[in-house]
């Protein structure tokens, strides 16, 4: 399907702060960007740099006084995501060097401290994909959904006691079990077509069968129309937006998906 998603952001700063964005979808992983736009009101300098994950991020210094980022892109996605239950577990000495730093605990997904319970859920169920399906069922039924609920980043301990939490908090929760049961997995960012209430989404991959498959304890049906912005360990790696220096703030934010004509 293709979809125009788009992101627009007003700042107001008090004194100049410097702030790396993460805004641009990401390039290739089956998804592809027909257009592209990118712009800053008042126009300043931006410096473009990709991190370790290989996303794209931005760099600035605000200026004093209110500024305005309006983003957006035309991409086309897959409709439906792929479901492989038996896809095989991956020994750790068989992962690829860059999936292996996803099987160790993170600031937001202390995976050492759910191992009892990750192998509680997913007792007598077949090694790989089909123990990801287990937690990510478990994650939705025990975890509740709550979008707005959560003004700032709370670890997987901390939502596990609190029991809800917003996308973020709930694929956190099923990473940090996955991990703890020895399957790599990651924090995804980005868009999700008729997302309601509509906002930026975050899901979670897990690595079985020699690849990264897509899942989202928010959702009842395993929905495609996916546009992904970044990747990450955690929250940590995928904020949309790290503000260094306390003179600037957010004022607003609006997001939209659009299902665009074939």
């Amino acid at each position: 399907m293709k979809l125009k998603v788009s992101c627009n952001l007003c700042f107001e700063s008090v004194e100049s702060s410097f702030l790396i964005l993460m805004l641009r979808p990401f390039r290739g992983y089956q998804q592809w960007i027909n257009s592209e736009v990118y712009d800053i009101e008042p126009a300043i300098p931006l410096i473009e740099t990709t991190d370790s994950f290989g996303n794209s991020c931005q760099h600035l210094i605000t200026p004093v006084g209110d500024m305005l980022i309006n983003t957006s892109a035309e991409v086309v996605v897959a409709d439906s995501i792929d479901v492989v239950f038996g896809a095989c577990f991956v020994e750790i000495q068989h992962l690829p060097n860059d999936v292996r730093c996803f099987l160790l605990p993170s600031r937001y997904c202390e995976s050492d401290r759910f191992g009892n319970l990750a192998r509680e859920i997913t007792a007598d169920t077949l090694l790989g994909y089909d123990q990801v399906s287990k937690i990510n069922d478990w994650v939705r039924a025990s975890i509740s959904y709550t979008p707005g609920s959560s003004e700032f980043p709370l670890s997987a301990t901390e939502i596990y006691h609190l029991g809800h939490g917003v996308c973020r908090d709930l694929a956190q929760v099923a990473i940090a079990l996955c991990r703890s049961i020895s399957i790599p997995a990651r924090l995804v960012v980005g868009y999700l077509y008729n997302l309601q209430p509509m906002d930026l989404h975050a899901w979670f991959e897990a690595y079985v069968g020699g690849r990264w498959y897509t899942f989202d304890p928010t959702q009842n049906d395993l929905q495609g129309g996916r546009v992904i912005i970044a990747f990450g360990r955690d929250a940590a790696d995928v904020s949309i937006f790290h503000q260094f220096g306390s003179g600037c703030q957010l004022n607003s934010m609006d997001v939209s998906v659009d299902l665009l004509d074939n």
